[in-house]
């Protein structure tokens, strides 16, 4: 008998299961003659996950005010603008089919009413309380009743372990004041996020395969002297909505003096020749998960010496971190590589110098940094998805070097989904020369 896969294909020619090939990848339409993402088992397995977080942390209800919570356990989205604005909400009671989703009334609750059935009507007007001037007090009473109301439906005590998100202080002073007893739920849903079901991962691919394209064109078709910062982040997020993602949420461009110090946002700087471009493409694909990838570009002539050598260093030092992406590793394997940065002389997160999980978030789960991952090491796990990052910011350069990749963990290692090839020249003696190919199981010189 032949063995299938966790998608349910023979491995016996795969090899490999499909969702952690990166050459296989779905189209973003779906079809009768083939299985493409399975978005049913996808919703299935996400609030399956969540589940099973509430029962490992033993908690009786979950209250969510996050936007990417509420997308997590109950597959319905409406904009990325009211993700994270306290106008809806969502409850999960310990043993429910469903959560139970406050909507925003109106429109916005007849929609997810008409595309959400799998929440089997299980769909109520949200009560609003922020902004509402003097009536905050009755809003935000009125708000903690209907989600008792819930609780009491489903047979939760008041007085037990109530998960709550994310929330204000007039939110939870109403909450307490009716006696029910938060917790908070944080850990239990980044438990459960930060490793990835199948088809999730399909989707993390094909948003990364979208990403290779806009770097890409950026390389070979766009840049060149006389554009400007802002042309290429328009470019980039017209190319970007044309294939169907969600949200742009950022695309960085910094070119020549901007990238030291880096500067994190485009400007309408003109390009010159000889300038290093640093691109970095932040945005929620077509089905719901993010792509957050970097690329440093030359415009025009050929690289320095002094250039090729910052490529370098900043390439060896993201391998060397990507490399430790093993289950069973920890994040003090991978933050040992990074670079000694201000992550170490302020002992705070710098965003430059680091790992983080991506998903449905740009930064969701788990965030890896010299700061606190020395001391505090957490297990690496197969189905983790990481972007990961280092930086050439050394005081007095003109100019530098930024890269990022997307990998997933892989059963015997990182799989590298980003796939823009570097500018061979910098990295031809790097020991993680043919990494990123070998991780697919396609080295050149194989």
């Amino acid at each position: 008998m032949v063995d299938l896969s966790k998608q349910g294909m023979p491995l016996d020619f795969l090899q490999r299961e499909h969702y952690q090939s990166p050459r296989r990848v779905f189209s973003q339409t779906g079809s009768d003659w083939q299985r493409r993402v399975d978005f049913n088992r996808m919703r299935e397995d996400r609030l399956q996950r969540a589940k099973d977080m509430m029962e490992k942390h033993d908690m009786d209800a979950i209250i969510m005010f996050k936007g990417e919570n509420i997308r997590y356990t109950c597959s319905v989205y409406q904009g990325n603008w009211k993700n994270n604005i306290f106008i809806r909400y969502a409850v999960l009671c310990r043993g429910a089919k469903t959560p139970v989703l406050f909507e925003t009334a109106g429109s916005d609750y007849e929609c997810a009413r008409i595309d959400a059935p799998w929440l089997e009507g299980n769909i109520r007007p949200a009560i609003t309380w922020k902004w509402s001037e003097t009536a905050e007090q009755m809003m935000v009473n009125r708000m903690v009743d209907s989600v008792i109301e819930v609780l009491k439906e489903g047979g939760v005590a008041l007085d037990g372990r109530i998960g709550i998100d994310i929330m204000d202080f007039q939110a939870y002073s109403a909450f307490t004041e009716k006696g029910v007893n938060l917790v908070n739920a944080w850990p239990a849903m980044s438990e459960a996020r930060v490793i990835k079901t199948p088809e999730e991962i399909e989707c993390l691919k094909i948003s990364s395969t979208i990403g290779d394209t806009c770097m890409w064109k950026i390389r070979h078709e766009w840049l060149k002297p006389g554009i400007r910062e802002c042309d290429l982040t328009a470019w980039v997020n017209n190319l970007l909505y044309e294939e169907g993602f969600d949200f742009v949420y950022d695309i960085i461009v910094a070119s020549g003096g901007n990238t030291s110090p880096y500067r994190r946002w485009h400007t309408d700087k003109m390009i010159r020749d000889g300038d290093l471009i640093i691109v970095d493409i932040n945005a929620i694909g077509p089905g719901g998960y993010f792509v957050d990838y970097v690329r440093c570009f030359k415009c025009g002539g050929d690289w320095t010496k002094k250039e090729k050598a910052l490529y370098r260093e900043v390439y060896d030092s993201m391998y060397a971190g990507l490399a430790e992406l093993k289950p069973g590793k920890t994040t003090q394997d991978v933050a040992s590589k990074f670079p000694v940065y201000a992550d170490d002389k302020y002992g705070t997160v710098t965003l430059q110098q680091f790992a983080h999980s991506i998903g449905l978030d740009l930064y969701e789960g788990m965030w890896i940094s010299r700061a606190y991952s020395l001391d505090y090491p957490v297990e690496i796990k197969e189905n983790m998805y990481f972007a990961i990052e280092t930086f050439a910011g050394h005081p007095g350069l003109p100019q530098t070097v930024r890269l990022e990749e997307n990998v997933l963990v892989g059963p015997d290692g990182p799989i590298i989904f980003t796939g823009m090839q570097h500018y061979d020249d910098c990295i031809k003696d790097s020991p993680y020369f043919d990494f990123s190919h070998k991780s697919r199981g396609e080295g050149r010189y194989e």
